[in-house]
């Protein structure tokens, strides 16, 4: 009954619109306080606990590389070779939405960058192609949350962080997985231009290829580096992010000289006000999981779930529909922190690998970046794109279905997940 209360606080709180930090560590407090628990001391001790941590580093640094991408023109350059690379298909400029978001996935690892700095470019040049600006959002929309599938990813680390589980393993894990969502991405653009008599937006030319990728060379390579590095051995995944900082500001300040020290210090404080903003999240997110494990809650919710069928792909289901909801209503940080305690003991009962099930845990979160009422990819791109957000919804409902398709792949084929992995740690 107590544990209920703490709910009821939580999501009454955001219903009324209080942030997800503030609405977490707020009924964490009442519930402390009303229950006569430790002290605020100690309180401030778990918090403080829940982000000190050496991986959690590589968040700030992953940010900063994004948004030092998007400054420098890494990204459009990106835009441009996928332009040349699939441009000539029918529908072209929406392969080429799916095909850069598979480049940038392997820079930034965040999908509201990936919406935010490359989808502004995407969904411009689209229009300007006379596209229907809701397909534009849509496609920009899906393909945004292949980010944090293909390595490096933000959401893998914090799962790391809190299941402690591999990073490393995560990053390898979710490469195919990533190509996967890419593909079928590319099969539903395929089928909207076949419906819609979509053009192709220019000739397949094999100099413009050329001189394309050589003007993006360097900025294809951030992805080689962080990921290379990190399967080789020759850096931490905390480390590649920030080797992926200072190869962009190698590129934005000496070689393609963009980046000047206005645009710096702007992206500098962005970094510090998301990176303030995550870890906030987080820092509130370990004191509410830490009042659900002091009052046992995963063992409840993971017998609870085991007695509702002795078939583990039922139980796989309920997993991913509970998992599925909560993307809708809270943020990644905070679900992850909050529901790996709970649900990570299930998964492990049924034997799936911890690595597997990070994975799966992320895609079912991202797909709850394109659903209200969070979806804050939703909301970035209304902004980016000048259309209403209920519109936006409509647009990216029927590319939700790829995606689940996929999420159900990966979620009953294990080996397309643990593959690589296995290859290369075991």
């Amino acid at each position: 009954m107590e544990i209920a209360f703490l709910f009821v606080i939580l999501f009454g709180l955001l219903l009324f619109g209080v942030p997800v930090a503030i609405a977490l560590a707020g009924s964490s407090a009442l519930y402390i306080l009303a229950n006569g628990m430790p002290p605020p001391m100690v309180v401030a001790h778990r918090m403080i606990n829940g982000v000190d941590s050496f991986p959690l580093l590589a968040v700030p640094f992953f940010i900063l590389a994004g948004n030092l991408m998007n400054t420098a023109g890494i990204t459009e350059r990106i835009f441009n070779f996928a332009l040349a690379l699939v441009g000539w298909m029918r529908g072209g400029l929406g392969h080429v939405n799916v095909g850069a978001s598979v480049i940038f996935a392997g820079m930034s690892g965040a999908a509201v960058a990936d919406a935010g700095g490359l989808g502004a470019i995407e969904i411009k040049a689209m229009r300007d192609a006379k596209y229907d600006p809701g397909f534009a959002v849509g496609v920009t929309a899906a393909s945004s949350t292949i980010g944090p599938i293909i390595p490096p990813s933000l959401p893998m680390v914090i799962y790391g962080v809190v299941a402690g589980t591999s990073i490393g393993q995560l990053f390898a894990a979710g490469f195919i997985p990533g190509i996967v969502m890419a593909l079928s991405l590319m099969l539903m653009v395929a089928y909207f231009a076949r419906r819609r008599n979509f053009p192709r937006d220019q000739p397949f030319v094999m100099s413009v290829l050329v001189s394309s990728f050589g003007r993006a060379f360097l900025s294809l390579m951030t992805p080689v580096i962080i990921v290379g590095g990190i399967l080789s051995g020759a850096f931490t995944p905390t480390e590649a992010a920030v080797a992926a900082c200072a190869w962009a500001m190698f590129l934005g300040l000496v070689v393609y000289r963009t980046l000047t020290m206005r645009r710096f210090l702007r992206v500098t404080f962005d970094t510090i006000e998301t990176t303030a903003v995550v870890l906030f999240v987080v820092g509130a997110a370990s004191i509410f999981a830490w009042i659900l494990t002091s009052n046992r809650v995963p063992e409840a919710a993971a017998g609870m779930l085991l007695s509702a069928s002795d078939r583990p792909w039922i139980i796989l289901l309920l997993i991913n529909l509970i998992l599925l909801v909560v993307g809708c209503f809270m943020e990644t940080v905070a679900a992850i922190t909050i529901l790996v305690p709970v649900l990570l003991p299930v998964a492990v009962e049924l034997g799936i690998d911890p690595v597997h099930f990070g994975v799966i845990m992320v895609l079912n979160l991202m797909l709850g970046l394109l659903t209200p009422p969070v979806g804050m990819v939703l909301y970035v791109l209304a902004r980016v794109a000048k259309i209403p957000f209920e519109r936006c919804v409509v647009a990216t409902a029927p590319f939700l279905l790829p995606l689940v398709l996929v999420l159900g792949l990966i979620t009953f084929v294990p080996a397309i997940t643990m593959w690589l992995p296995t290859l290369i740690y075991r």
